[in-house]
């Protein structure tokens, strides 16, 4: 499912968006979040990002809140990013009626449900945290895996196996293996999407972050694993992996979040707007 490569001549440096949890829909306030404002937010945002020569921007996740006719409604404003673009599936892409689902993941021109793309010598691989769900989950065998999965987490007493959260599947877990020793042969650095967090541990992991965790111990490569969901945002730095969470674009009456990241040698810079904080990730 690797979409593109690049085999021109390497560059060090270069610059990408990123947006997470923009969650549009018509709907009233609830818990802080401001639904309405997401479009005018996402405008706002996309107008700063197309001053900048960006590779490519992603949103991690809850494009929309619900309903399928808010995709409808939010994705011109979506087309006009001047940069390639990417998505993430998040939970409430989902929260639409069980035959518009397939339409969800058409619309947002997601062309795999979990995918990867190289630039520049990293590896992005975008995961689908859906896959296994009780909302996202759309063939019977997924549905099967995903009772299976939460079942056999359920009593454990862990955090986040809730309900609104979702697991990787066995064929996704494969899949990624075989990215990681792709990645490994050609000597690339390996970079993480996903709508759910692995660390922090609290109520918004996905459910199966110890089976991932294992498959990518042996990898050095691993360098990043930014998400969404929790709209606070939240880092960890473990075993010279930066484990970032992005703040929710809907939050809040009269702000916002966005960010840029600009990859060089050995740091990735996030230069965070208005809610999101920047950093320095430095790669190990």
């Amino acid at each position: 499912m690797l979409i593109s490569s690049c085999k021109n001549k390497i560059k060090t440096d270069f610059k990408i968006g990123i947006i997470s949890d923009c969650q549009y829909c018509n709907c009233e306030i609830k818990w802080n979040r401001y639904y309405k404002k997401s479009p005018q937010r996402l405008k706002e945002a996309i107008k700063e990002l197309n001053k900048d020569s960006l590779q490519y921007t992603i949103h991690l996740g809850d494009f929309i809140d619900k309903d399928i006719k808010s995709l409808d409604s939010i994705l011109p404003t979506w087309k006009t990013l001047k940069s390639e673009s990417f998505h993430v599936l998040g939970n409430h892409d989902f929260e639409v009626e069980e035959h518009e689902k397939e339409q969800i993941i058409e619309k947002l021109n997601i062309k795999n449900r979990y995918y990867s793309f190289v630039r520049n010598n990293w590896r992005f691989i975008v995961l689908d945290g859906n896959d296994l769900s009780f909302y996202g989950a759309i063939t019977p065998d997924k549905k099967k895996q995903t009772d299976s999965l939460f079942n056999s987490l359920k009593d454990l007493n862990l955090p986040y196996v809730k309900k609104w959260n979702g697991g990787l599947s066995n064929t996704q877990i494969d899949w990624l293996k075989s990215e990681l020793e792709e990645a490994q042969q050609q000597k690339q650095l390996v970079g993480f999407y996903c709508h759910f967090p692995i660390y922090p541990i609290d109520q918004h992991n996905i459910w199966n972050r110890t089976q991932f965790l294992e498959v990518i111990k042996p990898y050095k490569n691993v360098k990043f694993f930014f998400n969404g969901h929790n709209h606070a945002g939240a880092y960890e730095n473990i075993n010279d992996i930066h484990y970032l969470t992005f703040k929710g674009m809907v939050d809040t009456e009269n702000t916002s979040a966005f960010a840029t990241a600009k990859f060089t040698k050995d740091t990735i810079f996030i230069e965070g707007y208005e809610r999101e904080p920047s950093r320095k990730l430095v790669i190990q």
